[in-house]
């Protein structure tokens, strides 16, 4: 059986990083003996064209996509592309958006044949032998599709209790040189659950209410994995990481013994940590904690079941200074009952505390508490277009704000960020600028600049340069081709592209007289392809 798996695309504000979703599900498949292929469209450009190509190159017999909220029109549009062009494909969807949105979802896209609810591992175990017999997907549970024009919905899948038994993700079908390039940091999760009742989050019903923990020893195993890979900086997107101090002990413990040296981050409650907690992360390699704080309004603490105090969050903030770990912290706009009153208060609290911090609009996704009983709630949902799913952009109202009045106030925050920027790039082009401010501004457009490559396809299509040969193999040519095609200075390019062949994440391979520059796959276990002098 072939297998393509589409990450479908992700912008670039929303900090696009390996998919790890997909990659679980792909180490699903190939542990069932199928030929697997991601299709990358994070770090890839995306055309209905490039799609109907690359499925008739793989001829696989299923293809599956994933999504979050605000980009599950385009993961199904991505379905219906493949489903249109070869009727005889097998379409799977899985995610947080279909897990509770699936009838809605199978009655829009009828070209879309499955859907794998919540944890898809032990659902594919059993469904991968009988994908083909459509009988037998009523015998499976955690499954949603259309028999004859009528929704059947399997029974619940229990969630899996040993996640040791998860296969590694298969980041090996990833273009690893891409995501480097980028600088993202990579995820992965030391645990799944978290035994907390915020109204607008998904997580629990998802991922279950009980934290179900990673062995420290497989969680290590996997960190290997990913610094053979060449990747520096990890992220834990664990809902709960330090949910149980004795564990984190256990995980930081395992780090050191093994002399693991990367940074990494993780999301924490501002009610679960301490100094020890802390100091232990932080000699591991931790350098950021972000907690989410909500609101600087008791009651709203109260309204969103958030399950926190003020005086925690005080505490917390403290904490990490004390010991020298960073600290972001995130706050919401437009949560239900939200008044000018409660959104000053968390104004002047986020100013109390002092650290970087940013704001989200509430997006009430499906299948939270909100979404379910918004009846019980001051909140009215503006709109049904995932799109606008991004936490960007005002979708609720209350009796007391409208959606204007709600940018309004996150429009104030965002408008001090950009005069701030504004006035450091100001003092960067007069050269008077600090190191960090310049690493600043060329790290951001270094990276704008690089993700137009990716998702313009621009090597791809401007990276064959005649009279070359192997032997003068230097970016010359390509510098002054791309500084022409994307209207860029060409020093900027001359720099960014040296470093990148410099650290082997751009390659070139000799053509009689050319050369055709390319991302290699894996610049660390890529040995087909020469890097420039």
């Amino acid at each position: 059986m072939k297998v393509a798996l589409i990450a479908p695309p992700y912008p670039l504000e929303e900090a696009p990083s390996p998919p790890l979703g997909i990659c679980y599900v792909a180490a699903s498949f190939e542990a069932a003996g199928a030929t697997v292929r991601i299709f990358d469209y994070i770090v890839r450009g995306y055309s209905p064209e490039k799609l109907k190509s690359e499925l008739d190159t793989f001829a696989p017999d299923v293809v599956g996509t994933n999504s979050v909220t605000m980009n599950f029109f385009t993961a199904a549009g991505i379905l219906k592309t493949a489903k249109a062009h070869d009727p005889s494909l097998i379409t799977v969807m899985g995610g947080p958006h279909v897990s509770f949105d699936a009838e809605n979802t199978l009655k829009a896209y009828p070209e879309i044949d499955l859907i794998v609810i919540g944890e898809s591992e032990e659902t594919l175990k059993e469904l991968i032998p009988v994908l083909h017999d459509k009988n037998a997907w009523q015998h499976i549970r955690g499954l949603a599709f259309l028999d004859e024009g009528k929704l059947v919905i399997t029974e619940e899948r229990p969630f899996l209790q040993d996640l040791d038994t998860l296969p590694l993700p298969a980041r090996h079908l990833l273009p690893a040189s891409r995501y480097q390039a980028l600088g993202f940091p990579v995820s992965i999760i030391t645990s799944r659950g978290c035994p907390n009742r915020c109204i607008f989050c998904q997580g629990r019903r998802m991922v279950g209410m009980k934290v179900r923990y990673r062995s420290p020893e497989k969680v290590a195993d996997e960190i290997e994995n990913i610094l053979s890979y060449g990747f520096p900086r990890i992220n834990i997107a664990d809902d709960f990481f330090t949910s149980n101090r004795k564990r984190v002990q256990r995980f930081c413990d395992e780090i050191l013994n093994r002399g693991l040296c990367f940074s990494w981050s993780a999301f924490a409650r501002v009610d679960s940590c301490s100094i020890e907690v802390l100091e232990t992360m932080k000699n591991a390699g931790c350098d950021t904690v972000s907690f989410g704080i909500e609101s600087g309004n008791p009651e709203m603490l109260k309204r969103i079941q958030k399950g926190i105090t003020l005086d925690q969050a005080r505490k917390a903030v403290t904490m990490c200074k004390e010991t020298g770990m960073g600290v972001f912290l995130s706050f919401m706009a437009g949560l239900p009952g939200e008044t000018r009153e409660t959104l000053e208060d968390t104004r002047a609290f986020a100013k109390e505390l002092g650290v970087p911090m940013g704001y989200h609009y509430l997006a009430p996704f499906p299948g939270t508490t909100l979404w379910e009983k918004l009846d019980e709630y001051d909140l009215e949902i503006l709109t049904r277009n995932w799109d606008r799913y991004d936490a960007n952009q005002a979708i609720t109202r209350t009796s007391s704000l409208s959606d204007g009045d709600i940018n309004a106030f996150v429009g104030e925050f965002e408008a001090e960020i950009e005069r701030c920027w504004q006035d450091m790039q100001d003092r960067y082009r007069k050269g008077t600028c600090t190191d960090h401010e310049r690493f600043r501004i060329e790290g951001r457009k270094r990276m704008q600049f690089i993700f137009r490559l990716f998702s313009e396809d621009i090597i791809e299509k401007n990276g064959k340069i005649t009279g070359a040969s192997r032997s003068n193999g230097h970016p010359a040519g390509l510098i002054n081709r791309l500084s022409a095609v994307m209207d860029v200075d060409k020093p900027f390019v001359e720099n960014t592209l040296k470093d990148l062949v410099k650290k082997g994440y751009l390659k070139y391979r000799g053509e009689d007289n050319a050369v055709t520059w390319f991302w290699p796959h894996n610049p660390k276990m890529d040995g087909l392809s020469l890097t420039a002098p």
